[in-house]
């Protein structure tokens, strides 16, 4: 005889909702112990993990156990923990690896205005200001540890998104694109690779276009890096200008900005915008871009849109809605052209 379970009560739901930042701490742990490295061979008892990475075996299995019951991790019978999908990529080596996006999703610079939320709702904008004595950016300058942490973090969030956002755009056959603000250039990296009659330009601040990831056979010749502001101007005359979750960190003043420098830009007919943010949907159901909402909200000032909020600054900048593409990932592309 089988039965089935009860729906949990408002109390434990709410319960359970109140604990969720437990979740990310375990999470966090683990990460930062390197647990799911010590599985790659195959399942560990608590004690064996403990061992491996200097943990306390009781408080390591209490840990584990609660991220197993997300499918982070998996405990059997002999009290050995497996891999899942989930904690293969926490493997540091695994093929776009989430450890350094979960250490960075979870470090003080996030973590701490999470818990300011009333006080964000209640100003009307962040507060990480009085608790860092600097705005977000402006803190990942001033401490280098921090600034580390959020671009090994944002690199390893990009690279699970690159490949279906390179691959869900038809590029023009030659030309050059320009990755606007583009980190460490994993998303130039794949569209060049993908679109072989392509030249490219990476532009972003000096510091952070030293660690980029364009040195590749493939690419010899093929690119340059241009370092510079985003706010003032980007290198002018490219066939197609890329915007990858940049929008999302700033308000709408500071977007028009943005989108006004690379407007000026675009004097190639036939130029191209691609603004890559999640595009959030209506209505009630779960998207990851809600949560990161909440997370530009606390932190940064900034916020995810829906397709008529791009349209609007997108409109206020002197350019012209093309259309919006859905990826393979939680991005969606949306495509303007100059007004």
């Amino acid at each position: 005889m089988t039965t089935t379970p009860h729906s949990p009560s408002p109390a434990v739901q709410l319960t359970e909702h109140a604990l969720a930042y437990l979740h990310s701490a375990a999470l966090r742990a683990a990460a930062l112990l390197g647990v799911a490295d010590h599985l790659a061979d195959g399942p560990r008892t608590a004690e064996e993990l403990a061992a491996a990475t200097g943990a306390d075996p009781a408080h390591l299995r209490r840990a584990l156990r609660l991220l197993a019951t997300r499918d982070v991790f998996r405990e059997d019978d002999a009290g050995a923990f497996h891999l899942t999908p989930a904690a293969d990529s926490l493997r540091s080596d695994a093929p776009s690896s989430m450890r350094d996006a979960v250490v960075m999703l979870t470090d003080d610079p996030f973590w701490r205005p999470a818990g300011r939320l009333a006080d964000t709702v209640r100003a009307g904008h962040t507060v990480f200001d009085e608790i860092f004595g600097a705005p977000y950016f402006g803190h990942l300058e001033r401490v280098p540890e921090a600034g580390a942490v959020f671009d090994t973090g944002m690199a390893g969030l990009a690279e699970s998104e690159n490949a279906p956002v390179a691959a869900a755009y038809a590029f023009p056959p030659e030309g050059t694109v320009v990755d606007v603000g583009g980190g460490r250039g994993g998303l130039l990296r794949q569209v060049l690779l993908r679109n072989p009659g392509l030249t490219g330009i990476l532009h972003d601040q000096e510091p952070v276009l030293r660690h980029h990831t364009l040195d590749v056979p493939d690419l010899t010749g093929r690119w340059r890096s241009a370092p510079g502001d985003f706010f003032t101007a980007v290198p002018a005359g490219a066939d197609v200008y890329l915007l990858k979750r940049i929008l999302h960190d700033w308000n709408d003043s500071d977007c028009v900005r943005i989108l006004r420098a690379c407007r000026a830009a675009m004097t190639r007919p036939g130029s191209r915008l691609l603004a890559i943010d999640a595009v959030l949907p209506p209505g009630n159901a779960p998207h990851p871009g809600k949560t990161m909402d909440v997370l530009m909200m606390t932190s940064l000032n900034g916020r995810e849109r829906d397709e008529s909020a791009f349209h609007r600054l997108l409109a206020e900048a002197g350019l012209k809605p093309a259309r919006t593409i859905p990826t393979d990932s939680t991005l969606s592309i949306v495509e303007a052209v100059a007004g």
